[in-house]
């Protein structure tokens, strides 16, 4: 019993050894804790924003509004249909909306597009920092106005809210910069898990999303473990059923490829269309507004004019994932489709445009999907033998536009396998996906992304031959008489030319002026004092083989003759004239170049 208990107790002393000495296991763990951190959490949001959109939109309002088959969490009859209340709470959500986060969140103006750009920001220019204010008040806003039918999606409070989770995770443990941005980085791919309940496509677009041209390798295995947990803890209560109740779509003939090469195309189009609306709409319109009336006017006239689009156009109200699975069914017409898709963006920049909270991922989604619907319905209509089911364009459309606007193309492309449980569309999706991304690279949705880490203030430590390879010789060497020894010089002599100078090294010259060799006071330490030695050496016998440098060589390779050389220091050497040496370059000036390169860098950014 006694070796039992001991064998007991002596698991957290294991556990804890392992946590400290193996670095991938303590991204297990830490990637599982902020799993299920953010697991309960978009649980709570899940629940807390379905029934409030029931009790708002078809409850009071009387709003019957289309529900994906994954997604029919509460159900009842619609109340009397009163669409005016539309513009009670969508207005007072503006007002809402504008005075908490003008109190609490006065930055949000400046935070980028939505939840998933300020958890970009965070990453790249705040060392992975989210004070705890900005998404509770970011993702309480953000229900209300999804809930009161705001055109916008719940993917980024709930990216945002992991990211937050990860952050202060990080900090009460008293992690570095970088360990914290990895760990921000899984709490978003928690949130995008559970929330689409796609564990490895919420992982991939959660460290893809923060570059256009680039991917956070180190937080892969974090995020994965983070997204695996939370969308376990989310299916354990809503079920593991996809989200939309669609039929297994599959691509069999190779005829259909131009016809997905062509919706490509479109959504590369729409993509264009999609983001200079909502830019056109946030800093033309409501950026003035702002700048004339205040934070919390614009904010309700944006509530205002949601109200109005969602009273005409009640298809336009909220994410909209119950129209794309009547499009993946063919139960929309194409100029249906067609409206949807403008309208819908117009929709979206109104809502999130104006400072209302929410997130981009859906609508662009839905945009894209219906994008697909229409190129699908076209070519059902005109080659039916080629186009059977133009319903899998829906889905292609989705991966291809949020590819497109937001240089993501990996996480989306296996996300959408996910929702269809299946790879059945792969070829389509990957060539639709990379027309989009080539013909869309100048679209981008989120304004804090970078184009790689190079660019990036969150690895400006790591740049050294970029900085290196960015600074010349000629800018850091000692130029000035240097002392220069002939090959004949016997041991005597270089003893007294050695005492009575302070460099490490010397230039040896030979024949015709040609420095043949460089000989190193190290080299000689030990016979330093031999007197027998004096007429039996000389330079060119200890010497070194000749490294030189010239002024307009970089850092970087400098760096790499000091390490192949192992000298102290290296004779800069004129460009047209070999033998005319100009100075020299001691590796201490490589280091100090570097150390004050980054600290600019640093303070710039």
């Amino acid at each position: 019993m006694r070796a039992f208990f001991r064998a007991v107790f002596k698991i957290p002393m294991e556990l804890s050894h392992s946590y400290h000495s193996i670095l991938n296991f303590k991204w297990l763990a830490l990637g599982a804790v902020v799993g299920a951190m953010t697991g309960t959490l978009a649980t709570i949001f899940y629940i807390v924003i379905e029934w409030l959109q029931h009790l708002l939109l078809t409850t009071w309002a009387g709003y019957t509004l289309p529900v994906p088959a994954g997604e029919n969490l509460f159900s009842g009859p619609a109340g009397p249909s009163r669409p005016w209340l539309l513009f009670i709470f969508l207005g007072a959500v503006g007002i809402l909306t504008g005075y908490l986060l003008r109190r609490f969140v006065p930055q949000t103006r400046f935070g980028g597009t939505d939840g998933t750009d300020t958890m970009i920001k965070a990453f790249h220019h705040q060392e992975g920092h989210i004070p705890p204010s900005v998404p509770a008040m970011k993702v309480s806003t953000s229900i209300l106005t999804i809930a009161a039918g705001g055109s916008a999606g719940r993917e980024g409070p709930i990216s945002l809210l992991g990211a937050g989770c990860g952050s202060w995770l990080a900090g009460k443990l008293r992690l570095t910069a970088k360990e914290r941005r990895i760990l921000l980085l899984a709490g978003a791919a928690g949130g995008l898990g559970a929330i689409f309940r796609a564990p490895l496509g919420g992982a991939l677009t959660a460290v893809e999303v923060i570059y256009r041209e680039d991917f956070e390798a180190e937080a892969l295995l974090p995020s994965i473990i983070s997204s695996v947990v939370s969308y376990s803890l989310f299916t354990l209560v809503f079920g593991a059923e996809p989200i939309f109740g669609i039929p297994k779509f599959e691509f069999s003939d190779m005829r259909e490829l131009p016809v997905y090469a062509l919706l490509g195309l479109v959504c590369a189009a729409t993509g264009w269309f999609y983001v200079h609306t909502f830019r056109f709409i946030k800093f033309k319109v409501f950026w003035p507004l702002t700048d004339r009336f205040g934070f919390v006017p614009a904010v309700a006239l944006g509530g205002l004019g949601m109200a109005a689009i969602g009273y005409q156009f009640p298809q336009l109200l909220g994410g909209g994932q119950g129209w794309l699975e009547l499009a993946m069914l063919g139960k929309l017409s194409v100029t249906m489709m067609a409206g949807m898709i403008i309208g819908k963006t117009v929709a979206t920049s109104v809502t999130l445009g104006s400072g209302m909270s929410g997130g981009m991922f859906a609508p662009a989604l839905f945009v894209g999907g219906m994008s697909g619907g229409v190129i699908g319905s076209l070519g059902h209509r005109f080659f039916p033998s080629v186009v059977t089911e133009p319903g899998g364009y829906v889905l292609v459309g989705m991966a291809a536009f949020f590819a497109g606007v937001a240089s993501a193309p990996i996480g989306p492309l296996v996300m959408v396998c996910e929702l269809t449980q299946g790879y059945g569309l792969l070829a389509p999706l990957m060539l639709a996906t990379a027309i989009a991304l080539v013909l869309g690279r100048h679209a981008s949705l989120y304004e804090n992304q970078v184009d790689n880490k190079f660019e990036s203030p969150a690895h400006v430590g790591d740049a050294t031959i970029n900085i290196l390879e960015r600074e010349k010789v000629e800018g850091h060497f000692k130029p000035g008489r240097v002392s220069i020894v002939e090959e004949g010089t016997h041991f005597g002599a270089l003893t007294d030319i050695i005492v009575n100078s302070s460099e490490l090294c010397f230039p040896v010259r030979g024949a015709q002026d040609k420095i043949t060799g460089i000989l190193a006071v190290e080299d000689l330490r030990k016979v330093l004092y031999e007197d027998t030695l004096c007429e039996l050496l000389v330079a060119g016998d200890v010497a070194r083989k000749a490294v030189l440098l010239r002024p307009d060589e970089d850092l970087y390779s400098a760096l790499l003759k000091f390490v192949e050389s192992d000298l102290a220091q290296l004779p800069v050497v004129d460009s047209q004239d070999p033998t005319a040496v100009l100075g020299m370059l001691a590796r201490e000036d490589v280091f100090t170049a570097y150390a004050k390169t980054l600290k600019s860098m640093k303070e710039q950014a």
